[in-house]
């Protein structure tokens, strides 16, 4: 199916102001847009999007504009009155500027009635179906998708915007994306925005093999160059066009274009799909799990799945503490540690007498989501519970458990069908543990035939083998792995085991689960709920799945038993001595917000000085933050969760360091400021928070800032660097607005300009220094206060 164009730099062509609010000009210039909507049909795209991609309430409010349905619902209509009768109009849903919790300080619930507000106006206006689009923050994608199917049951599509290192600006890569979106019911995933196709070919066929549902590319012409005053993109419609056969052969299904795309572009690839043969989603169901940063996907005949079982209060007196005064550091640690053991899930269980569970769970799951990449399983017996961690997890989940009890049936089975989620199939019904795989086996398939109504399918579910203790239970063992062998061989459903039930009230535990567990995996057990910590059972788990033939060329054993050096989990922490300065280190490098006060207090009761902690332990932590960010294994929420634990620490340590002159002198100023015309500042932000950090002083102008106030500003401030960002197109031109009348007022500081259309060439044209992100800019920045431009 053939897709529209751009639409801001065809209404930017019929004259819109250079920054106007699109929304609020094609609201007043509606023979504009009907136009430029006309010429999309006239080109011959099948759907067309409508004009309201920003037209949400937070960007609208920075227009003084409060009723965003009505906004929606007039666009919505002018695009159906162009479109005709043939022709579908998308209802278009763009970010709302802000990051959405775990990754910033937009509620979930508030996202979800900012997009329902929208959603509704085009609803109104007649919309045929959704496109949620250019999102680079997978939790708000889903707050969108998930007011949407809230509000209308109508085909969306839900498209992300990744950068050229193949991940989103969160750290979100295309199969996670897919798991994530397809399982909540996305109607179509795929990518728009920021690449031009070439790029986009490879994220298609990295997604292709995983999708149930139809596949969406919409590229960019390019990277825009400035000439003169403006920006243009560089790819014209012949050469956009000679992408589409590589992109079908990739498996896209439907295909548009984005900034800098035109109506020609579009007839263009409307030729040059005539003849071609779009490749169909190549499964129907998906067993797999997703976090922000990660999947996994469950292949039969592949190496157990081991899920780390350490959070879990139950015997940890720590942790009990720790849960009960609303601190995750310890949390933070058992993540960490399992994921370098070896484990591919964690599960999560908070369950305290006394204990407010269903609030202590969110905060939990919001921390381990920029602490770790592995899928966590939700493990709860409380629906409420369950339904809210379900509601607020940035991926697809895990649940842990449900079982054929009424309760479980009727309230958490929808509830988990309604997010997607997979569960481990208990098979209880109340009134003992079935003694028999017979018995066992009989209660599968009846919760299987109930879950069969609500959609899930066998790659869905994951049947727990019930084990019994083989102390008190001798050949309970053996039922389990009976139950193990039917899912596995005759029903070909997955299974999972908690191991360490089968060794209780047994000496020397550690054989009997190892044994049992390679008993396991030689009857077909997919994954295991154990101490990834223990020597013994990753030992076991590894050798029998090679064994069985489940470990292909050996790779995980022989990954397992490598020489030093030859790998091991990236995100461990490089200095592990509890009780020293290195806590302070690893609290910094871990995003630790909750107790960096507590170890800072600490070390200067026992005398250390807050200068040698600083320089010591803190800085040299955030330097390596930005190293692992720069080699790809940290991503922007554990940048900025870094950044603000060492943001809190440097306040709580600047009442001691008031006569340590040297921990308190600056790098140099930084004036920022995002250009005239444009309201997006995340990123500007990021930068300041992480300059700061490095020891710059940072004077933030803010957004939509004028040359005039910056060049007022820089004349009273004098800073060392002047940094600009944009991130459209059509705002980028005032940079060099901004620094033509810097230089016409006889002022010699050096620039700095970064956002998302922003190239080192078009920086180089203007006079100005590149950074791609904050730790870049951290570099450049600190390169012009010593060496000055």
């Amino acid at each position: 199916m053939l897709l529209d164009g751009a639409m801001g730099t065809e209404l930017q062509k019929r004259g819109m102001p250079a920054g106007e609010c699109p929304e609020l000009w094609c609201n007043r210039n509606e023979d504009v847009l009907e136009a430029v909507h006309g010429r999309y049909r006239e080109a011959g795209a099948e759907v067309i999007y409508t004009a309201t991609f920003g037209a949400n309430r937070c960007k609208l409010g920075q227009y003084g504009i409060s009723d965003a349905g009505d906004i929606n619902r007039r666009l919505a209509r002018a695009a159906k009155k162009a479109a005709g009768r043939n022709i579908l109009v998308a209802g278009d849903i763009g970010p709302t500027g802000r990051f959405v919790k775990p990754f910033g300080d937009l509620d979930f619930d508030e996202a979800l009635s900012i997009f329902r507000e929208q959603i509704r106006g085009l609803v109104e206006g007649g919309v045929d179906l959704f496109v949620i689009e250019t999102m680079m923050d997978i939790q708000e994608a889903r707050a969108a998708l998930i007011a949407v199917k809230e509000t209308a049951d109508i085909f969306t599509i839900v498209t992300m915007t990744y950068e050229e290192s193949g991940r989103t600006l969160n750290g979100t890569d295309p199969v996670s994306a897919l798991i994530t979106l397809q399982s909540l019911g996305a109607d179509a995933v795929g990518c728009n925005c920021s690449t031009g196709p070439e790029e986009m070919v490879g994220l298609i066929a990295a997604m292709k093999p995983y999708a149930t549902v139809p596949l969406v590319a919409k590229p960019n012409a390019g990277i825009p160059r400035l000439e003169g005053n403006e920006s243009v993109f560089t790819m014209g419609p012949d050469r956009f066009a000679a992408f589409a056969a590589p992109l079908v052969d990739a498996g896209v299904n439907l295909l548009g274009g984005c900034c800098g795309t035109t109506p020609d572009h579009v007839e263009k690839l409307r030729n040059a799909l005539a003849g071609l043969r779009p490749r169909l989603p190549e499964r129907t169901s998906l067993s797999a799990v997703s976090s922000a940063a990660g999947h996994v996907i469950f292949d039969r005949e592949k190496p157990l799945v081991i899920i780390g079982e350490r959070i879990n209060p139950t015997g940890k007196k720590d942790l009990q503490e720790e849960l009960r005064e609303g601190r995750t550091g310890l949390v933070q640690s058992m993540a960490r540690r399992q994921e370098g053991e070896g484990a591919r899930l964690l599960d999560v269980n908070v369950g305290l007498p006394g204990i407010d569970e269903k609030r202590t769970m969110e905060e939990v799951l919001s921390v381990l989501s920029v602490t770790t990449a592995l899928p966590l399983v939700i493990d709860s017996p409380r629906v409420e519970t369950v339904e809210q961690a379900l509601k607020v997890y940035p991926g697809r989940a895990l649940i842990n458990s449900i079982s054929g009890e009424r309760e479980k049936m009727e309230r958490l089975l929808p509830v988990a069908a309604r997010y997607g989620a997979m569960f481990i199939l208990l098979p209880l019904v109340g009134g003992g543990v079935p003694a028999t795989a017979v018995e066992r086996i009989e209660i599968i398939r009846s919760i299987y035939a109930a879950a069969r109504r609500l959609g899930f399918t066998r790659d869905d579910i994951i049947v727990d083998g019930l084990v019994m203790t083989v102390s008190s239970h001798s050949r309970g063992p053996l039922e389990t792995l009976r139950t193990i062998e039917w899912c596995s061989r005759a029903s070909r459903f997955r299974s999972v085991i908690g191991l360490s039930n089968v060794s209780f009230g047994m000496p020397e535990r550690r054989w009997l689960n190892a044994s049992f567990l390679s008993m396991a995996v030689d009857r077909g057990l997919t994954m295991v709920i154990a101490n990834p910590g223990s020597e013994e059972v990753m030992n076991a788990a590894a050798a029998a799945s090679v064994l069985s033939g489940n470990d292909r060329d050996a790779a995980a054993y022989l990954g397992r038993f490598a020489p030093p050096g030859g790998g091991g989990g990236t995100q461990q922490v490089r200095r592990k001595t509890p009780g020293t300065g290195d806590d302070l280190f690893n609290a910094v490098l871990e995003g630790n917000r909750d107790d960096v006060e507590s170890i800072l207090a600490r070390l200067l009761q026992e005398g250390s000085g807050a200068a040698s902690l600083l320089n010591t332990f803190m800085i040299p932590a955030i330097t390596e933050v930005g190293e692992r960010y720069e080699r790809k294994e940290y991503f922007l929420p554990q940048l900025i969760a870094s950044a603000e634990t060492m943001k809190r620490g440097v306040a709580y340590l600047r009442p001691f360091l008031t006569d340590e002159k040297a921990v308190t002198e600056k790098r140099g100023t930084v004036l920022l400021a995002t250009v005239e015309g444009d309201i997006h500042d995340i990123g500007k932000n990021i930068v300041a928070l992480i300059l700061e950090n490095h020891g710059f002083k940072v004077a933030d102008l803010g957004k939509d800032v004028p040359a005039r106030a910056i060049v007022d500003e820089a004349k009273r401030i004098r800073p060392d660097v002047v940094g600009l960002s944009a991130l459209m197109t059509t705002t980028m031109v005032h940079m060099k607005d901004v620094i033509d009348l810097v230089r016409k007022e006889g002022l010699t500081c050096s620039f700095l300009v970064g956002g998302a259309v922003v190239s080192p060439a078009f920086a180089e044209s203007i006079g100005a220094r590149y950074a791609k992100d904050g730790v870049e800019a951290v570099k450049v920045a600190g390169s012009i206060a010593v060496h000055p431009e």
